[in-house]
């Protein structure tokens, strides 16, 4: 079976059981729950078909460690702030309350579900790139993947940080927003290097497809990349929202704006900028 009907197959079991699990808990945060382990899954689907196609496989294996090293840290610390207790993500229970129940499922059904699961697997398609052009691991897919492994880092320092500040808020020892570390350069440094991952897996993807002769339309430039390009649109859309509860709650959230980068990590604006 191609690899890519059996990603698609195992897709579907999942967005079904994410939207029959919401309407039988009330719970919209299903597809957080998935979030991390079924692009594992798939990259691997793509990776077990290489290996067992004959060719060189050395590629798509280093896309899945990868994709499973990403998987096991957001895991980890979706876990550990309590996503697979039954906690729902709060910007859910903010949008059910700004919208009618009807519109509010009609929503859940058609993004919540079916445009993030379908994301999910359209940010893994550069491992079908991959698979199609099996030619050897260069220069480039190591350049590419040791800046995989520099984001994963990045997002894991930036998630400690968070994870520390919010600690000490817990205890009564802090107040207010993070704005210290990497949150001193970047109001959303984890969102930044989380899909800096993306962009760099496609990297990988398009490396693969260049190395086999295509050129920069079809190499470079591939179908495959209208993953990241979501995945950002995605973050970017999130970023805005989250901000705005943000700004709603800490007045002094304004003036972080004015002074520190939304995601690309820069000096600190000595200045405010309107």
């Amino acid at each position: 079976m191609h690899p890519l009907l059996v990603v698609i197959i195992v897709a579907a079991v999942a967005a079904v059981f994410c939207w029959i699990a919401s309407l039988v808990t009330e719970d919209t945060s299903w597809v957080d729950r998935l979030w991390s382990v079924v692009p594992v899954v798939y990259v691997w689907i793509f990776a077990v078909a290489g290996l067992t196609g004959g060719g060189d496989a050395t590629r798509l294996v280093v896309m899945a460690v990868l994709v499973t090293a990403w998987g096991a840290r957001l895991t980890f610390n979706f876990a550990r702030k309590g996503g697979y207790t039954g906690t729902e993500d709060y910007r859910w229970a903010i949008l059910r309350s700004r919208m009618s129940p009807a519109l509010f499922q009609v929503f859940n059904l058609l993004f919540i579900v079916l445009y993030q699961m379908t994301l999910l697997v359209l940010i893994t398609l550069p491992a079908l790139v991959a698979w199609q052009h099996p030619s050897p691991f260069g220069v480039w897919d190591a350049v590419f993947a040791v800046l995989f492994v520099a984001f994963l880092v990045g997002e894991t320092v930036a998630d400690q940080q968070q994870w520390d500040f919010h600690q000490r808020k817990a205890r009564g020892e802090a107040e207010g927003f993070l704005t210290t570390g990497l949150f001193a350069t970047s109001r959303h440094p984890n969102f930044f290097f989380e899909q800096g991952q993306w962009w760099a897996f496609y990297a990988l993807g398009a490396s693969a497809a260049v190395s086999d002769g295509l050129g920069f339309w079809g190499g470079v430039i591939n179908p495959s990349i209208i993953g990241a390009v979501l995945l950002t649109l995605l973050f970017i859309g999130s970023t805005v929202f989250t901000e705005s509860i943000s700004a709603s709650k800490y007045p002094d959230y304004a003036q972080y704006r004015r002074t520190t980068s939304m995601l690309v990590p820069l000096p600190r604006r000595r200045v405010a900028v309107n």
